[in-house]
């Protein structure tokens, strides 16, 4: 976790699914701080959000892309979820002077009350889901035990992470190949 090119697939990705029950990754206040933490280079600066924000609008993303591997529409309450998200905080260009150089920024608006971090995850998940080419290259992690979703930049990866996932499959074929030379 942490590792994905877009924030809101590490923050889908934090409801781990292949388990009973299902293990919320961010079920504390303590867990959701240092989530935030982490993730908080990659987002603009800003306070946390409030845990019940943040979870819907991880509900609403999970819903999305699950829906789009399991070839299904989505809950209409989820592209509402991600679209509130994403307009609580429009943004707008800024061209300033940076030393002798003009240099662009993206100012957030957040004065009526919007997080600009769940704007920006928000709005990372529009522009993946609106952009079918990157769509192909989303699966879910191969391993059974493991719900993880991931971009995959090779379109032969199978796994979430190689040194976890991708070994453990390794391992278990190694075991399983031993155990039918036995026999």
């Amino acid at each position: 976790m942490g590792g994905e090119p877009l924030v809101g697939l590490d923050l889908a990705d934090t409801l781990m699914l292949a388990v009973y029950p299902p293990v919320d990754l961010l079920a504390t206040d303590g867990q959701l701080a240092a989530w935030w933490r982490l993730q908080s280079p990659r987002l603009p600066e800003g306070p946390m959000p409030a845990a019940p924000a943040v979870r819907r609008l991880r509900a609403a993303i999970r819903d999305l892309l699950d829906a789009h591997l399991e070839n299904r529409w989505p809950r209409p309450t989820s592209i509402e979820d991600v679209n509130a998200a994403a307009g609580a905080a429009p943004t707008s260009p800024r061209l300033f002077l940076d030393g002798p150089a003009l240099r662009g920024e993206v100012r957030w608006h957040t004065e009526h009350g919007g997080n600009a971090g769940l704007a920006a995850i928000a709005n990372e998940v529009i522009e993946l889901m609106a952009a079918p080419d990157r769509l192909d290259r989303l699966p879910r992690c191969a391993n059974l035990s493991c719900s993880m979703l991931f971009l995959a930049a090779n379109p032969r990866r199978q796994w979430c992470t190689a040194n976890i996932c991708g070994n453990r499959a390794r391992v278990s074929r190694h075991h399983e190949r031993r155990r039918a030379g036995r026999q």
